[in-house]
């Protein structure tokens, strides 16, 4: 019995991540392939793919998975009390995420030039 309650958490939590992954336009099926799905993360929070390495790399990975959260957060309107949720009830965040009604705002919730000096015109 308690696999089977296992096993309903991991399917509902890989549909929150193919669903928020889906909403970033990308493709759904990267959130069940392994490191790909940490180079895909990079894409929608808008780093450079050299992010998916630390993310590999123990005690450092723990400061780039909560930089990480903090700018998929910010990708869909979100604040740092979701970053928070997402560090600590995980599955509770990505479903809402995925299922809610949030949007995805671009790359950190700048839209398409995230990053991109304003221009003065």
């Amino acid at each position: 019995m308690q696999i089977v309650l296992i096993l309903a958490i991991v399917v509902f939590v890989i549909a929150a991540i193919w669903k928020t992954y889906e909403k970033a336009g990308q493709p759904g099926w990267a959130a069940i392939v392994p490191i790909y799905n940490l180079y895909i993360l990079t894409k929608i929070i808008g780093k450079p793919g050299w992010w998916t390495v630390m993310f590999l790399i123990p005690i450092v990975n723990y400061i780039f998975l909560i930089w990480g959260y903090n700018l998929l957060s910010k990708s869909f309107g979100k604040g740092v009390g979701f970053t928070i949720g997402l560090i600590l009830l995980g599955p509770i965040f990505w479903a809402i995420l995925g299922f809610g009604s949030a949007t995805y705002q671009g790359p950190a919730g700048g839209g398409e030039n995230s990053g991109a000096l304003d221009d003065p015109r």
